[in-house]
């Protein structure tokens, strides 16, 4: 078993520069994916106001200014809802790669602790009957809790995902009878 050491050691040393660079490579994609929707916002913000200004130039009345400006409104609002729901997807695609990840490593661990739990009853001496059957019991319930905690989670970004898309839904709905209406 002492020759296991230094083996196991270098191997869960290894795992865990692993699981850092999957990290960090997750959350450089995920900061990549927010600059890139950033900068093409930003262009096409410049894009469109040079645009909007010039069709604003050619207004010739206060009537002519009300609808024009509902005209620029509609398409701006519909920019910021598309900007807004590629946002949420960037945040929950990373938020996915990460929770399969600390998913990946507790499945390890689970095995890891499973095997030493049942290492130290195989080795345990008469009478530790007692504390064997403890150590199985706090780790069945760290099992539970992590199942339920994993489960809950789950359940709140379906919940959040839900809400995003009536809040985007309703805007657009909103935007549509708004800009559609004439005074």
């Amino acid at each position: 078993m002492t020759n296991q050491m230094p083996e196991q050691f270098a191997a869960a040393n290894k795992a865990a520069v692993d699981a850092l660079l999957t990290v960090a490579n997750t959350a450089l994609a995920s900061a990549e994916r927010v600059a890139a929707l950033n900068l093409n916002t930003a262009r096409s913000a410049l894009s469109d106001g040079a645009a909007n200004a010039k069709t604003l130039m050619g207004v010739k009345d206060v009537q002519d200014l009300v609808e024009t400006q509902k005209s620029l409104a509609q398409p701006a609002v519909e920019k910021a809802v598309s900007y807004s729901q590629n946002v949420y997807a960037i945040t929950t695609d990373t938020q996915q790669a990460l929770a399969k990840l600390v998913e990946a490593q507790f499945a390890d661990f689970r095995k890891n602790v499973a095997d030493l739990v049942a290492q130290a009853s195989s080795k345990a001496p008469a009478g530790s009957e007692v504390a064997v059957a403890a150590m199985q019991s706090a780790f069945a319930a760290a099992n539970s809790a992590f199942d339920n905690m994993n489960k809950v989670a789950k359940e709140v970004a379906e919940v959040a995902e839900k809400n995003v898309a009536a809040a985007t839904s309703a805007t657009v709905k909103a935007m549509g009878t708004t800009g559609g209406k004439k005074k």
